[in-house]
């Protein structure tokens, strides 16, 4: 299988909580549960609750096992992409699969829109790792933040949350999306941090805008406040910061391909894309200018930074 082949899977790409994060795509490009406010992919195109198996499952095993063996060696094989993975109706099977094949640690990061499902919660237990989102303490917050299916209701997703923690007994973190002037409020934070209590993850992880997300009014928090709500949370609690590590992989190079992919599925700063490939700035700068020379690429500025995302 050539490079320019990999269709389903992506990176390494640079993970603020996961390090080199191998990512693995199962469902087609925004088909999701939700519709967030803050999704750096942009609006859902497909909002459905509908499990299926969007992509042949021997296709995603062939292409893992073809990258791992081009010598990248990521901290997780992360099942993630480009919508909400949970809908993929083989999740459990590739995961089982996944774990008879190598020894890499499964992460699952999922909305968790759809844990009130038992066959999602089952489908889930052989996982290393599950990250679920909880982004708003009462409906009216989750409706105007998450946007979810019409027949996914918050008490039902909270449920879903707890009832999996339940059963799930390896290691859980609890991501928690703050807004500035929407949920990053002491109200708001309260009524969010007694839900986690409830849930009982391992860990917790504060988290906000980095990329340009799906709506203009998303707007990031500050890192004092940032600090501040992270107390209410308790011990097990963290802010989520920039990826900051750089190993060069020996026998490892990256393609416009390998670049293109991983834009492609999200907004990605030069630091970004040198970082989670293991190639050199200049070398990255050299793709992207090759890119951007073909019109494949295009920029988008946040504040002081830019971002490289595919061309529509």
């Amino acid at each position: 299988m050539h490079r320019q082949a990999f269709k389903y899977v992506y990176g390494p790409v640079p993970s603020r909580r996961l390090g080199r994060s191998l990512g693995v795509d199962l469902v087609p490009h925004k088909t999701c549960t939700y519709d967030c406010i803050y999704c750096q992919l942009g609006k859902t195109t497909k909002k459905t609750i509908m499990r299926r198996e969007y992509v042949p499952l021997n296709q995603l095993l062939a292409e893992i096992n073809q990258k791992l063996k081009t010598g990248c060696s990521p901290d997780y094989i992360t099942l993630a992409g480009s919508g909400e993975p949970t809908l993929y109706a083989k999740i459990g099977e590739l995961i089982d699969k996944l774990k008879k094949r190598t020894k890499k640690p499964v992460a699952v990061i999922t909305n968790g829109s759809l844990l009130w499902d038992p066959a999602v919660q089952d489908a889930l237990l052989q996982a290393d790792l599950v990250i679920p989102s909880l982004d708003a303490g009462d409906a009216d917050t989750f409706g105007y933040v998450n946007r979810p299916h019409g027949k996914i209701h918050f008490d039902k997703m909270v449920d879903g949350l707890i009832g999996f923690r339940k059963k799930y007994h390896k290691k859980l973190w609890l991501e928690v999306f703050l807004l500035s002037g929407i949920t990053a409020i002491d109200a708001e934070v309260i009524k969010i941090a007694a839900i986690s209590k409830e849930i009982a993850p391992d860990k917790i992880q504060l988290n906000t805008v980095a990329r340009p997300p799906a709506e203009v009014f998303a707007v990031p928090v500050n890192e004092l406040q940032m600090t501040k709500f992270a107390k209410r949370f308790g011990k097990n609690t963290e802010i989520i910061i920039n990826f900051r590590r750089h190993t060069r992989l020996s026998g490892f190079t990256a393609s416009s391909a390998d670049v293109l992919n991983l834009i492609s599925r999200r907004p990605c700063s030069l630091y970004d894309i040198a970082n989670g490939l293991s190639i050199a700035h200049n070398e990255a700068v050299k793709i992207l200018g090759h890119l951007e020379g073909k019109n494949l690429i295009e920029t988008h500025l946040k504040g002081n930074s830019t971002f490289y995302v595919s061309a529509k």
